[in-house]
């Protein structure tokens, strides 16, 4: 049996890249809104609901105009799963159900646009039909089938028989019988697209690994349409392995998840030896030893497994509001693809302690549970005065939505049995009923122009500022083996951190009396450590 706990980020990055493929309601995916981020639903407008999205369509629609549209804003590192991937399978399923809508269209001219009248006429009953079925009142859905069967036969009535002769006569006849030839088609059609996105839905969720085939991010000449994609899930790859995050109040550092615990070490620096002063050392040779000493966790005297290997980082912290909609990746001659070199690095560990500007934290992570939990702890050095401080904060990003989770659902409903009819039993449904072939008939013409569909059938907006990992992060404490991971990190890091720091002041001849004393009582208090909103002050 292999162990769990590896760093793969597989679950968690597939759950999000199914989403993509899903055919549900898209208003479920507000029950995936966490305490911090909130997306936006826009709702069509009455008389338009058969205009509307699904899940899956306004899903990959959103992120890929937020992940590679022209213009856009910078975005969250996204820990614990590869978002070009989700990207990737966005644009694969847009592209599904592209050829899909091209067809829709192709069947729409044919046998509707030609014959506008009765397509016209054929549509105005659906949509009341939708709109009618669509109430609460059951006698309502009942009001809706009856209008579709009245229509039916008025159509059968004047196959037969009309006021008027000759080709008017054929073309009405045909303007009857030919939008409902193309709705047959139409079904065919969608029938074999939902199946396939389906298929995909649930091989990704059962850990298949199903490829994304995007032609369109391969560049035929420079300058087309492939070549500025293919620049984008380049930047997109840049900013995942930028070392820059930003802090936004009660949100905590966005993409890492809320700061759930906070030690502070703080004592006067005093020679070791009386009258002697202390050899001058800087912030930055504090963390460069800390760094040592953390890249040993994963070994330990006894052979139980302990930590995985984990992946050390110095951030550059930027202060964002609690309520900013978007951020600034920094930028000149310090940055290389929004890294911020070394050399700058190690200028804010030893200068920006106090004041505005940006901050140096060291931060090691590890990704758990496929990448549905990220653990962070955050370090950092401070010199003010006399007075030199170790701060350890916890960060813990928990587990993607279980809505995510979700597989396709087989679509049946249960009904009395004739006999017997105390008991039910369970009718299996068309996969693609009635009105979701004329919804998707309906908007494959207006997936050409993408602002009018949005307009006419609403769409979704994605929570700011947009990261694909923390936007439907849900609280890690739910799960007690999660919250056991995140509690069990600290007190090890800790001992670390304290170690490698008593040691730089001892080698520099500082006195670490003081130093070790209050280590010891932080040492204890950290074994009975609890999860609290650690950014939330009581002031």
């Amino acid at each position: 049996m292999p162990l769990s706990g590896s760093a793969g980020q597989t679950a968690a990055t597939y759950a999000l890249a199914a989403a993509a493929y899903r055919d549900d309601e898209l208003i479920k995916i507000k029950d995936a809104d966490n305490e911090w981020h909130q997306s936006t639903v826009t709702l069509p407008r009455s008389w338009a609901k058969i205009f509307r999205p699904r899940f899956g369509e306004a899903f990959s629609r959103a992120v890929i105009d937020r992940t590679l549209g022209a213009g856009r804003k910078p975005l969250i590192q996204s820990f614990g799963i590869e978002p070009q991937v989700v990207v990737e399978h966005s644009l694969a399923a847009h592209r599904i159900r592209r050829e899909r809508d091209n067809w829709l269209s192709a069947v729409t001219v044919l046998c509707g646009i030609l014959f506008l009248p009765g397509f016209v006429l054929w549509l105005l009953v659906f949509t009341l039909r939708v709109n009618v079925s669509r109430r609460e009142d059951k006698r309502a859905g009942a009001m809706g089938t009856a209008l579709l069967l009245a229509m039916g036969a008025l159509a059968l009535l004047c196959l037969f028989k009309l006021p008027f002769h000759g080709f008017w006569s054929w073309y009405a006849r045909a303007a009857i019988v030919m939008p409902v030839v193309g709705w047959f088609w139409a079904k065919r059609i969608c029938e074999r697209t939902a199946n396939d996105l389906r298929d995909r839905w649930s091989s990704l969720l059962s850990g298949g690994g199903i490829g994304a085939k995007i032609p369109e991010a391969v560049p035929g000449s420079p300058g087309d349409a492939a070549e500025q994609v293919r620049k984008e899930l380049a930047r997109l790859g840049a900013e995942q392995r930028s070392n820059s995050v930003f802090y936004a109040g009660p949100k905590g550092i966005l993409g890492m998840g809320t700061r759930w615990g906070s030690w502070q070490l703080a004592e006067e620096l005093v020679s070791a030896e009386p009258g002697k002063e202390f050899h001058p050392f800087r912030s930055w040779d504090v963390i460069t030893a800390i760094q040592g000493g953390l890249g040993m966790l994963e070994r330990t005297p006894i052979n139980t497994g302990g930590f995985t290997k984990p992946t050390i980082t110095h951030w550059v912290v930027t202060p964002v509001g609690e309520k900013a909609k978007e951020v600034s990746r920094p930028s000149g001659s310090d940055v290389d693809a929004y890294t911020v070199r070394t050399h700058a690095v190690q200028d804010i560990c030893n200068k920006q302690q106090f004041g505005s500007g940006d901050r140096h934290y060291l931060g090691v992570q590890w990704t758990l549970w496929d990448g549905h939990l990220v653990i962070t702890m955050m370090i950092t050095v401070t010199v003010l005065h006399e007075t030199l401080r170790i701060e350890v904060t916890g960060h813990a990003l928990g587990p993607v939505h279980p809505l995510f989770n979700e597989k396709p659902a087989t679509k049946e409903k249960e009904v009395q049995k004739a006999f017997r009819f105390w008991e039910t039993r369970k009718v299996k449904l068309p996969l693609i009923d009635p009105d979701e072939v004329v919804r998707l008939a309906a908007r494959a013409p207006l997936t050409w122009y993408p602002p009018l569909l949005n307009w006419l059938g609403g769409s979704l907006a994605l929570p700011e500022p947009f990261g694909l990992r923390h936007a439907w992060a849900d609280q890690p404490w739910r799960h007690r083996f999660m919250a056991d991971d995140a509690l069990r990190a600290a007190t090890p890091v800790l001992r670390v951190v304290h170690a490698a720091a008593l040691k730089t002041l001892r080698d520099n001849g500082v006195n670490v009396e003081k130093f070790g004393s209050r280590s010891s009582v932080l040492s204890g208090a950290v074994q009975d450590a609890s999860p609290r909103k650690a950014d939330l002050y009581d002031a």
